[in-house]
């Protein structure tokens, strides 16, 4: 191990591509994650969410499941060419999953979209994903964020309204009494100026 890092350490250029098929197989593996976007939500909004599958294997891509994490309540679906959607349910009819069944050829991806209402409080909502590929392999997006398969996270966080600026009133303009009072005062000062008699 010493005398390779000897060799890369006399030879910048061999270092530079060393680095660089690092950096890009890394990128390589980042994009063939099974991802829902978006990446962060706002708490209690009714989300359009998208799964996006990159193929990254030399054989097709089967089927696509995901399991709906409890704190989210998913409504509707979009149906998406080519693909037959199942969609799961529990005992009390609350959807609990939902699986794709279609032909995704290599370095292809495809979107399966659905709307789903946010949990009231903030968190982080994991989203397991499943990919089967037409030769059996399953390629589990499940793991956590830090492992070679990590299942994706949407970040759900609460809005805040922005402070009032200074000399406004809380409803974020200013106070509009105030100024119908001072457009008053100044008419009525206005008026008595006018009917003063002349002196002489």
């Amino acid at each position: 191990m010493i005398a390779v890092s000897s060799r890369l350490a006399s030879h910048p250029l061999r270092v530079g591509i060393v680095t660089t098929a690092l950096l890009l197989g890394g990128y390589a593996i980042a994009m063939a994650h099974a991802v829902v976007y978006p990446k962060a939500s706002t708490t209690g909004a009714h989300e359009r969410y998208v799964i996006r599958v990159p193929n990254e294997r030399a054989v097709a891509t089967t089927h696509v499941e995901i399991q709906f994490p409890p704190e989210v309540k998913v409504g509707s679906f979009i149906d998406v060419p080519g693909w037959t959607l199942e969609v799961v349910r529990d005992s009390a009819k609350r959807i609990t999953g939902a699986v794709w069944t279609g032909n995704l050829p290599p370095e292809r991806f495809v979107e399966f979209p659905f709307v789903a209402t946010n949990p009231k409080d903030p968190t982080d909502i994991r989203w397991p994903i499943v990919q089967t590929y037409a030769d059996g392999e399953r390629a589990e997006w499940t793991g956590p964020t830090d492992s070679k398969r990590p299942a994706s996270v949407t970040n759900i966080t609460t809005v805040t309204a922005p402070a009032p600026a200074a000399g406004t009133a809380a409803g974020g303009g200013a106070n509009p009494m105030v100024s119908y009072a001072a457009l008053a005062l100044s008419v009525i000062s206005l008026g008595l100026a006018l009917r003063r008699p002349a002196k002489g």
